[in-house]
């Protein structure tokens, strides 16, 4: 299908033209709304040409630098020769390109870490400064000026009301029988007008399938014929597969003691190979008519809705591994009826996560013996990739599960450690930690019992006696409602950067 049967409002015609002439419509020091989220429905030429000018302009000894807003991470093609090239002053609110990383860590970007949900309310706020261009993937333009959305939702919904100007990557590669699959909600408010969001399940349509941008806003229309990366993401191992099981029992116990109903509630499930180890767990648990409530549609949901064990799926965003994406496009028409695509100020709103009910499971990085936990951090001071969604779904769902193996780097590191080199999520905001090791269900503990719990459940045995050594010495003098022994509470942190092993 060509560009021109995909763009049908006429208006847009004489404004089609290359990346590179787009890219010199874009201000240098512009804050730039990007579309993608978590590696889906990113532009695909427009950074590339961005990063060329960056590079030419430099060689030049002129400055070029622009800060991209984002709905998550992208892919290479955007963070990663964007980064490379210099090209970027700021970035907000989620990243995973290891290249981007090395420079928020080298300091040579700044780096805003955001809950998910907090990005379009507080861009509509003012609080972030002004939006000078949005770059948004779509796959077509009805004939009225409406976009469909791409494979991703993400922030698109609000760079386009903000934004100054506007800039569409067309991308034609993806099917255009996606049409239908989104609901774009046009009805929240700035606050003293916001009203409640009219939403009481998971599966249910509040918006309408297209997007909105005013048309005297758009200043270039660029084709794109490319797919997402699409790498997917890893695949579930022993240790992943572990924590899995772990929570499918923890769930079935929960539905026998009647505080899970038959049908189960709507699913979160992160991203990440234990997060595909869990929706694999629950393919062949005793689980049936599941809805998924996610940011992310991943393989393992996929499978869950073709084997009909989900009824719906909604989330934001659909990142896929070459071979599910394929069963996508072959069977989009099934797909299309059974999969809801929104904004991520909806599928990760704190108001309807509470609503919902939502079962959450996210990852961390480390916990302490009270049940702080770190997203984000590595030994305290380096970014890996941000805190995303994770606080939107841990602070309001009625389960939340933060998961990890307990130990990494070969055994050097223990994920589960006296304090928490960083903190994301306080332990007022954790129910349930889970390592292969077991699950610790810290519901009404206090913090001494929680200790002990999580000490047992979810420590590694190479470093459950360490832990447990801490906890009675800190027992033995000061306060006692959350001892610590201050001058070793991040000793094994320290002890890592100097010797390489938190083994003492």
């Amino acid at each position: 299908m060509s560009l021109i049967d995909r763009v049908r409002y006429s208006d847009f015609h004489p404004l089609i033209m290359s990346a590179e002439a787009a890219a010199a419509l874009v201000p240098a020091g512009a804050n730039v709304g990007m579309s993608g989220f978590t590696g889906a429905g990113y532009p695909k030429l427009l950074p590339q040409a961005l990063a060329a000018r960056a590079r030419a302009e430099h060689a030049a000894g002129r400055p070029f630098k622009i800060s991209a807003w984002t709905g998550a991470s992208t892919a290479p093609e955007m963070d990663g020769l964007l980064a490379a090239a210099d090209a970027y002053e700021k970035r907000l609110p989620f990243q995973s390109d290891p290249i981007c990383r090395n420079k928020i860590n080298a300091g040579e970007i700044h780096f805003i870490d955001m809950h998910l949900s907090h990005v379009a309310q507080q861009a509509w706020f003012g609080f972030l400064g002004e939006m000078k261009v949005a770059v948004i993937e779509v796959l077509g333009v009805l004939p009225d000026g409406r976009l469909i959305p791409s494979t991703s939702v993400g922030n698109n919904k609000t760079w386009l009301e903000i934004a100054d100007k506007v800039i569409l990557e067309v991308n034609t590669r993806p099917p255009l029988a996606m049409e239908g699959m989104h609901d774009i909600y046009y009805g929240t408010a700035i606050p003293p007008r916001r009203t409640p969001i009219h939403m009481t399940h998971a599966a249910e349509r509040i918006g309408e399938p297209y997007l909105r941008v005013d048309p005297s806003k758009v200043i270039a229309v660029v084709e794109t014929d490319q797919n997402d990366r699409n790498s997917g993401f890893a695949l579930p191992d022993a240790v992943s597969t572990q924590i899995a099981t772990h929570i499918i029992d923890f769930l079935a116990h929960e539905m026998k003691q009647g505080r899970l109903p038959k049908d189960m509630l709507p699913i979160q499930s992160g991203v990440g190979n234990v997060a595909n180890a869990v929706l694999a767990g629950l393919l062949n648990g005793p689980f049936d008519n599941l809805l998924g409530f996610t940011e992310v549609l991943q393989d393992g949901m996929l499978d869950l809705l073709r084997t009909g064990k989900m009824r719906q799926a909604s989330a934001t965003a659909i990142s896929l591994s070459n071979s599910a994406y394929e069963d996508f496009e072959r069977n989009i028409d099934f797909y299309r009826e059974r999969i809801i695509l929104r904004p991520q100020e909806i599928s990760n709103h704190p108001e309807l996560v509470r609503r919902l009910g939502i079962i959450a499971m996210n990852s961390m990085i480390e916990a302490d013996i009270y049940g702080n936990i770190n997203s984000t951090h590595i030994m305290g001071s380096g970014m890996m990739n941000g805190i995303g969604g994770s606080g939107d779904f841990a602070r309001n769902g009625y389960l939340s599960f933060f998961v990890t193996p307990s130990v990494a780097k070969d055994g050097k590191i223990s994920c589960i450690v006296p304090m928490c080199s960083h903190v994301d999520h306080t332990e007022h905001d954790t129910q349930i930690i889970v390592t292969e090791q077991g699950l610790a269900d810290l519901r009404g503990l206090s913090p001494r019992e929680r200790a002990q719990v999580i000490i047992d459940k979810c420590a590694h045995p190479d470093f459950r006696p360490l832990l447990q050594d801490y906890f009675d010495r800190a027992r033995q003098k000061g306060a006692q409602h959350t001892p610590h022994i201050l001058g070793e509470a991040l000793s094994w942190h320290e002890r890592f950067l100097e010797t390489g092993t938190m083994h003492g």
